[in-house]
């Protein structure tokens, strides 16, 4: 048997999950995992591993198996914090994405301009003295956002605000509607006293977590 024929026909889907989500955009590795997903799950689960698998999104991810306390497992799976105003927008990326499923969406994916993120996430970002270094700030969560894997971009313009970003579905799984919920509220607290300094001091102690 040669080496080629020794390697696992999902090898490659393997390290693209190692590497972050796979959507269905991606066809090839897509549908070769779909293929091999019951070989691939109890390949995964021997390194402690999990699939999370939604079929009908269009995305998969891996994550680790719950670990005993004294067990020092080797992680695999990058995990970073991301700092208030990062999780503010990842908050309001997956409010806009609630918004759309609920409405009568003709499309299956959520298109967005950055110009309509950028006013959507103004109601929710305390302006400072320069307005121009505002709305900077904003573009740079935007582009974090794209970094992070939360958002697409999909088509160029000359006109930066006219570029087109999908809203990825796997923000879904990173923020569940509890999380959402439960922030989100607090940021429309914080939006209605926002002059309020304590309560904004309460908030930015809670900076989401999520795996890559």
């Amino acid at each position: 048997m040669s080496a080629q024929q020794r390697i696992l026909p999902y090898t490659s889907v393997f390290i693209k999950l190692l590497k972050g989500p796979v959507e269905y955009v991606e066809k090839t590795t897509w549908e070769k995992l779909i293929q091999y997903k019951v070989e691939l799950t109890g390949f995964l689960l021997q390194l402690g591993l999990a699939l999370v698998l939604d079929e009908q999104d269009g995305y998969a991810y891996l994550k680790h198996y719950p670990f005993e306390e004294d067990e020092n497992p080797v992680s695999w799976i990058q995990r970073r914090a991301l700092t208030y105003e990062e999780s503010v927008m990842l908050v309001l990326l997956r409010e806009m994405m609630a918004e759309f499923e609920v409405g009568e969406a003709t499309n299956r994916e959520l298109i967005k301009k950055r110009r309509e993120i950028k006013e959507y996430a103004e109601l929710f970002f305390k302006e400072n003295a320069s307005r121009v270094k505002f709305l900077k700030e904003i573009d740079r969560l935007i582009d974090k956002a794209e970094e992070n894997g939360f958002l697409d971009k999909t088509e160029a313009n000359e006109l930066a605000d006219e570029q087109k970003f999908r809203i990825k579905k796997i923000i879904k799984a990173k923020v569940s509607s509890e999380e959402l919920d439960h922030f989100y509220q607090q940021l429309v607290r914080v939006k209605e006293e926002k002059e309020n300094k304590g309560e904004q001091d309460q908030l930015e102690e809670q900076m989401l977590k999520v795996e890559s």
